[in-house]
């Protein structure tokens, strides 16, 4: 069966550690590390302010992170192109095509996804517990700490969403990274350039590894979770 001989083919690679493959995964890596790590930076703490504090207008910048949730990657690719091209404002930093594009352009795509479910995060705590905080007379800060704490699973959450959303992310990293073997091809893109080819062998191989990713993530992410809640 033609499946299941290159599915086998495709195992074949990964146990012998294919050197192309090993490559491939590390730019996967390294481009969305840098991305969720630079985007949590951005992403929580405007997240939470805006999720315990009360202002004008609030609802309006909710809907607004919520909205941007559902802008696609293509666009953000055309934005981000058209700033770091030649003529564009960054032009002269010479990053069109190399990992630093892609991690701007994947920072624009996943900062919306962590500060919407950190905004939901902190809505959801119980405002008794702010109360009793400040009954028992915490300070603003340890208020904010208390909330912090308890909202941690689904900051947690949000982190490990975005960190998903961007490995398996296409469109940027094609537009932005040029696709160039040993620099900018990840998974995703050389998925696409394998099965342009009619090559499946190295296509599976890198679906497995993007699934056993995905997989250690969140099993990481529960197995995190169930020591802290003993």
């Amino acid at each position: 069966m033609f499946f299941l001989d290159s599915l086998w083919a495709a195992f074949e690679l990964l146990l012998g550690f294919d050197p192309e493959l090993l490559r491939i995964v590390g730019v996967s890596l390294n481009v969305s590390f840098w991305s969720t790590l630079a985007a949590c930076v951005v992403g929580v703490p405007a997240g939470f302010l805006i999720g315990i504090t009360g202002f004008r207008g609030k609802q309006a910048v909710i809907t607004f992170f919520n909205t941007m949730l559902a802008l696609p990657t293509v666009v953000i690719g055309l934005l981000v192109y058209s700033v770091l091209s030649r003529r564009g404002v960054f032009g002269s930093l010479g990053w069109l095509y190399t990992q630093k594009a892609m991690i701007v352009g994947q920072i624009i795509l996943i900062t919306p996804i962590i500060v919407a479910f950190t905004i939901a995060a902190v809505s959801r705590i119980d405002d008794r517990y702010r109360r009793t905080a400040l009954t028992l007379g915490a300070s603003r800060r340890q208020v904010a700490m208390v909330v912090l704490h308890e909202a941690r699973f689904g900051i947690m959450a949000a982190i490990v969403a975005a960190f998903g959303r961007v490995i398996s992310e296409i469109g940027i990293s094609m537009m932005l990274g040029g696709n160039a073997k040993g620099f900018t091809r990840t998974m995703t893109t050389a998925m696409a350039l394998e099965y342009d080819k009619g090559e499946f062998v190295l296509a599976l191989g890198l679906g497995v590894v993007l699934l056993g990713i995905s997989l250690l993530v969140n099993v990481l992410l529960g197995y995190v979770q169930g020591r802290t809640r003993r």
